[in-house]
């Protein structure tokens, strides 16, 4: 399936690209190379020089020039070609490399793949949780062999804690979950909101619920093409809904290619800000849910699957499947109109 290029897709944490040298990274299975220009700006080209499509990556940066290694032509980190070092030195005019519309906010590096003059910034979503100066964030990135739809579908249907992730981050109370989907636009809300629970052991040394029941709500809010924040809250039960301690997170799914995913995420808080072991603990405990358990279990999903399209294979729908499936046919939707609209 082809994907929907008109859009903002997170390349990288911003941190991941250097202040010297140059980084790439794989998106829609184009090579991209990023790197900060002498004034701190990020660029984004094509990694493949015009002439013989060597990669850029692997030649030498001066300034804000980079020497192609295989030929030595010479490009500007706005795509132009600088200085051809053969015959009388005329650069063809042809010798550009191509250019992408790039912004970083929210601690991550966004870049536009469709028709640049599109490239609005205010689309970015507005995400909570990616402000280091409120809040303490446990962050990373996982790649993933696997198509990132079904990486999406991971977290929009959240009824796979209990099972997946027993002991860690579900109890058998999510199964009964009140769960809510809404549409607004081209996003989809789905909510949780279990009652009475009693959390995990990891969840009530987070939350420090002393063991007693809580009411918690975990809400997605899916932002095409796959970007989700996830909001996690508990309060005691019986007290007013979504009204309490919450850790505010994002998962950011970008494909690499068909066939694989690179997946951005952060979950944060804005209390015990200083506790150095809750960190440590966090970092632990996500490292088992995402690599150990989600991870494992979405490329044995994606084997199992072969290649053959979600809907020709007919899937079971159970109730808490309504936001994941809701986003999959939007998301249809916007890649065949863009289709149409050429």
């Amino acid at each position: 399936m082809p994907f929907l290029r008109n859009c903002w897709y997170v390349a990288a944490w911003s941190d991941e690209v250097p202040d010297e040298g140059t980084f790439n990274r794989r998106i829609l299975n184009d090579d991209i190379l990023f790197a900060r220009g002498n004034d701190g700006m990020l660029r984004a080209m094509r990694n493949r020089c015009p002439h013989r499509f060597a990669p850029l990556s692997l030649g030498e940066r001066v300034d804000d020039v980079i020497e192609c290694a295989y030929h030595g032509l010479k490009f500007n980190l706005n795509g132009q070609c600088v200085l051809n070092p053969h015959g009388g030195g005329q650069i063809p005019p042809n010798a550009r490399v191509q250019t992408y519309p790039v912004v970083e906010r929210h601690m991550l590096a966004w870049i536009w793949m469709g028709e640049p003059a599109k490239a609005d910034p205010s689309t970015i979503p507005n995400l909570v949780g990616l402000d280091p100066g409120r809040f303490a964030i446990n962050r990373g990135y996982m790649h993933t062999p696997a198509n990132y739809e079904y990486m999406t579908d991971n977290i929009m249907d959240l009824g796979h804690i209990e099972f997946l992730h027993k002991g860690l981050l579900g109890s058998e109370a999510v199964r009964h979950a009140e769960v809510d989907v809404a549409r607004e636009g081209n996003v989809v809300h789905s909510n949780r909101l279990t009652r009475n629970e009693i959390l995990p052991m990891a969840l009530e040394v987070l939350y420090e619920t002393s063991g007693e029941p809580v009411d918690r709500w975990l809400d997605v809010t899916w932002y095409p093409p796959g970007n989700m924040q996830l909001v996690v809250g508990v309060t005691a039960a019986g007290e007013p809904e979504r009204i309490g301690r919450e850790t505010p997170g994002v998962h950011l799914m970008t494909p690499e290619t068909d066939e694989s995913t690179h997946y951005f995420w952060s979950n944060a808080r804005d209390f015990r800000l200083d506790d150095e072991a809750l960190h440590a603990a966090l970092d632990e405990g996500f490292q088992i849910a995402f690599e150990q358990q989600d991870k494992p279990m979405i490329m044995a999903q994606h084997g199992a699957i072969g290649g053959e399209d979600f809907w020709d294979l007919h899937p079971v729908i159970l109730e808490g499947d309504a936001g994941a499936v809701r986003a999959r046919r939007i998301l249809r939707k916007l890649i065949k109109d863009e289709q149409v609209a050429g």
